[in-house]
């Protein structure tokens, strides 16, 4: 009987901390684009740096984004390096806004990858190249998006905060793939764990994208 309230105790923790940080995504405002500076342009390496660790936190559509990435990589023999194929298509994504190229819809593209991503969590069923190929298509949209407020900066704030997207992504993705794995220790678990996580991160998905379908929604 100790041994499973040993094991009830943490999943009933984790179950509540994700159920929370669902609720709150879903009462908050999904917004399109969040500023570290305030909506300012990063005009020095310390802001452009510090803009690219923090964005990706304050949308926390990308954030779900991130942390989905992560936990299918943890069940991909090469996650790793899937994570960073995410990261490269995001800086790609990146370069092209910077470029001034034009994507109809980035936002709702968006959207649709977080919701597709947090499908796959609850399906628990892909292969590395159908994962390469969507972490791929979910990395440009989002670092197309993550473009918006570096757009048009000088070189010196632009590689900064193309710095800090790579890092602050990397590190977020790679602890969830981390953390996934050692889940897997306790295959009785992991299943609902999962499954948690990614109606959560559909949630997000579905509140970014009526966002951006209904305005004011």
């Amino acid at each position: 009987m100790r041994q499973d309230k040993s094991y009830r105790a943490p999943l009933s923790a984790r179950a509540r901390f994700f159920f929370a940080l669902a609720v709150l995504t879903l009462l908050a405002e999904p917004a399109a684009a969040h500023h570290v500076m305030g909506g300012r342009m990063p005009a020095t390496f310390g802001e452009g740096f510090l803009s690219g660790l923090g964005h990706p936190i304050l949308g926390l559509d990308h954030l779900a984004a991130i942390v989905a990435v992560g936990c299918i990589a943890a069940s991909q023999r090469r996650g790793a390096m899937l994570v960073i194929g995410f990261v490269m298509a995001m800086m790609a994504g990146t370069a092209v806004h910077v470029g001034e190229a034009t994507i109809p819809a980035s936002e709702i593209l968006v959207a649709l990858s977080v919701i597709v991503l947090g499908i796959v969590m609850l399906l628990r069923s892909l292969s590395s190249a159908m994962a390469l190929a969507l972490f791929a298509l979910a990395g440009f949209f989002h670092g197309y998006a993550l473009g918006e407020s570096i757009a048009g900066a000088e070189p010196t704030p632009l590689y900064a905060y193309l710095a800090g997207l790579a890092i602050i992504q990397s590190g977020i993705a790679l602890a969830a793939m981390t953390a996934g794995r050692r889940s897997a220790a306790r295959p009785a678990f992991e299943p609902a764990r999962l499954r948690l996580i990614g109606a959560g991160i559909v949630g997000i998905g579905l509140a970014v994208l009526a966002q951006q379908i209904v305005p004011g929604a």
